[in-house]
């Protein structure tokens, strides 16, 4: 075996060609969750499939390869998606999120408190990734009837929510797989204090940093937080649509007298759409594909004013003016509502895709305005856009063809149906059995894995889920993510390279205190989890971290807790977290909003934690 011998490293292991090989694995995975080249789920495939077949080098066999498949946290995270999603068909989560909203009316401060109130607790119940997509539509609704900026709102919803999941074992996967890591640590290498968390077993710290990080949202952040939404909810405003909408009037003579709406414009030569004909009295949305045009019909035209001017050249049209306020875009009946921010939900189909390649028009009735992607809005060559998660899509669409797009699995629409179809009557049984499997996994010898598994089959038999929707409930990036992570760091352990950095770190203790070297720990995996998943994080750093205890001589099970909060409370970008991409579209944020409001709160909460670490286990 080739090693290089580090000098001057004081009992620090040799460099194997095992641990370089691993070590360019860890790095190139690195480099493809940050660049997004591929889908994160595949990239974890892909790292998978890359160990085993490194395996002399790896120390990582087939059957080690494929484990995270049937590793407990991945199966725990399966079962509770599934159980989260039965709660939201019951619509308890809405109802309480409408009844909070009622409490807040238009004071700004109420509207927070609902926000905050709303979404930290439920979060430690209930996976906190389902609980933001449950009330994004809610607190946008709340924000524009109480005429302010969801700007405002929507951060302190998502960083309430990843607070409130810290509560408990199941308030998001990030715990699960820090158990179960933690577990397998203890029995690999004979560590008494490492073992797998209990269902309450840091809710004592959790209650401390929800405390601490609501006062921050409540009092500095809204000093902090843009208005990028106007508080008035008319979206052709918010998206600066005015140069992009342009009404024309067919003419007698003009060519596309007796075409269908596909037929009228050459999408080879120009990048328009029309998205609705106004004739007489009568105003005709999607669908209108087949609808045949006539001499006088006012047509509603995306494009931008060059394309435009060419189009009207060459299609005989005249210019009619450019639609003010989304009103104008509204058929007939002015309480349906036709303009509506969605959402690309992770797990979503269309992830990958573009509209050409989905045929979202005929596929879902509906036209796409605008896209505001990572940040950045865009109005034109919208075709042939790919896709990511946290997109969110200006989509004018009928009444019905919204409400069909707010029950797909594939988004989230910022907009609650005005009827919708909730199951309420199925309640007391959600409830009973959220509290069932806590309860179990809390004063039974049962693990977690059984009794939410126990707990799918309930929802399923009292009606509370439908059998086809079981598989549409898992977010299936999330179950790939983690298989496909695991390996990687079983790799880290078996190689030594997680022995090596630890160690390495650990040298930082000649100079600072364990409580500092902890400290250390909290930082650096709040950094990488703004940059990778934070399931990813975990699996990276939880090795490193108990080895940097060992050697130190601090206890392992406090490192192993630093990591997991840091990995879990992940603030200041969009991308370290799910729940901050949920609201990145529909708060209108830039990258740098993340960064403005969440690294004071990501300070103050790597001190607080830190400390209560202290204070609750020792270090």
């Amino acid at each position: 075996m080739f090693s290089l011998p580090l000098a001057a490293s004081g009992g620090t292991p040799p460099v194997t060609t095992e641990m370089l090989v691993v070590f360019a694995v860890v790095l190139g995975s690195l480099v493809l969750f940050v660049t997004e080249w591929l889908p994160i789920d595949v990239t974890a495939i892909l790292v998978m499939v890359v160990l085993v077949v490194l395996g002399d080098w790896t120390n990582v066999s087939t059957a080690e390869g494929i484990s995270g498949f049937s590793n407990k946290a991945t199966v725990a995270v399966l079962a509770m998606l599934i159980l989260s999603t039965g709660v939201s068909r019951t619509g308890l989560v809405q109802i309480l999120g409408r009844k909070m909203a009622d409490f807040a009316g238009t004071s700004r401060r109420r509207q927070l408190a609902a926000t905050i109130g709303s979404a930290g607790p439920v979060s430690g119940f209930i996976n906190n990734t389902p609980v933001v997509a449950i009330l994004v539509p809610v607190v946008s609704d709340l924000a524009h009837k109480g005429k302010t900026s969801p700007s405002k709102l929507l951060i302190p919803l998502s960083f309430a929510s990843m607070l409130g999941g810290m509560l408990t074992l199941i308030g998001t996967s990030t715990n699960l797989l820090a158990s179960e890591t933690a577990a397998r640590l203890g029995e690999a290498e004979g560590i008494e204090s490492l073992h797998a968390f209990s269902m309450f077993e840091f809710t004592q710290l959790g209650v401390v940093v929800l405390v601490v990080g609501s006062l921050y949202l409540f009092t500095v952040a809204p000093r902090l937080l843009p208005e990028r939404v106007p508080a008035a909810d008319d979206y052709l405003a918010e998206y600066e649509m005015e140069d992009y909408l342009t009404e024309v009037v067919v003419r007698e003579s003009s060519p596309i007298v007796g075409k269908t709406v596909t037929q009228a414009i050459d999408e080879r030569r120009f990048d328009a759409d029309i998205l609705q004909i106004v004739r007489g009295d009568d105003r005709f949305i999607e669908p209108i594909g087949q609808k045949v045009i006539q001499a006088g019909d006012v047509l509603t035209v995306r494009t931008d004013r060059d394309t435009l001017a060419s189009i009207a050249a060459v299609d005989d049209l005249s210019l009619a003016g450019t639609p003010e306020s989304e009103s104008e875009l509204e058929p007939t009946t002015q309480e349906e509502q036709t303009l509506v921010e969605v959402v690309i939900q992770s797990g979503s189909s269309l992830v990958g895709e573009t509209l050409k390649s989905t045929g979202f028009r005929s596929r879902y009735d509906a036209n796409v305005l605008a896209f505001r992607s990572r940040g950045e809005t865009l109005r034109s060559r919208l075709d042939d856009v790919e896709m990511r998660v946290g997109d969110t899509l200006l989509v004018q669409a009928p009444e019905d063809s919204i409400d069909r797009l707010s029950t797909n699995p594939d988004f989230i629409v910022a907009h609650e149906p005005d009827e919708p179809n909730y199951r309420t009557e199925k309640i007391p049984y959600a409830v009973a059995i959220i509290v069932g499997v806590v309860l179990a996994a809390t004063v039974t010898p049962l693990h977690i894995v059984t009794t939410a598994l126990g707990g799918v089959v309930a929802m399923v038999g009292t009606g509370v889920l439908h059998p086809s929707e079981v598989y549409d409930s898992v977010d299936w990036n999330v179950i790939f993510l983690l298989a496909g992570v695991i390996p990687l760091g079983i790799a880290l352990e078996q190689t030594g390279a997680a022995a090596l950095l630890g160690s390495l770190v650990a040298a930082t203790a000649t100079m600072l205190p364990a409580i500092a070297v902890l400290w250390v720990f909290y930082v650096f995996t709040g950094l990488i989890t703004g940059v990778i998943s934070n399931n990813a994080s975990v699996v990276l750093m939880i090795p490193v971290a108990v080895e940097a205890a060992v050697d130190i001589g601090a206890n392992p099970f406090a490192f192993v807790l630093a990591v997991t909060f840091a990995a879990s409370t992940a603030f200041m970008t969009p991308v370290g977290y799910q729940t901050n991409l949920f609201v990145y579209g529909p708060g209108g944020y830039k990258f740098g909003d993340y960064f403005r409001v969440g690294m004071p709160l990501q300070l103050l909460l790597s001190v607080v934690t830190v400390a209560g670490i202290a204070v609750f286990w020792g270090v």
